[in-house]
């Protein structure tokens, strides 16, 4: 005799898969590291600070 296959758990497992791949290719086409975040959130911050220091004062 065969083993019984459940359909169900066999087509959630597949979906689960097939989203897992698509989130893993959007991670490495969109994704930055925690590094590059920090990075543009500090040069964000310094640019800032550099045009208030710019202001005139009236």
């Amino acid at each position: 005799m065969s083993q019984v296959t459940n359909l169900n758990q066999f087509r959630k497992q597949k979906a689960r898969a097939e989203k897992r791949a698509q989130g893993d290719a959007n991670a490495a086409k969109f994704g930055r590291t925690k590094a590059e975040r920090d990075l543009e959130a500090a040069r964000k911050d310094k640019a800032r600070r550099d045009l208030d220091g710019h202001k005139r004062e009236t």
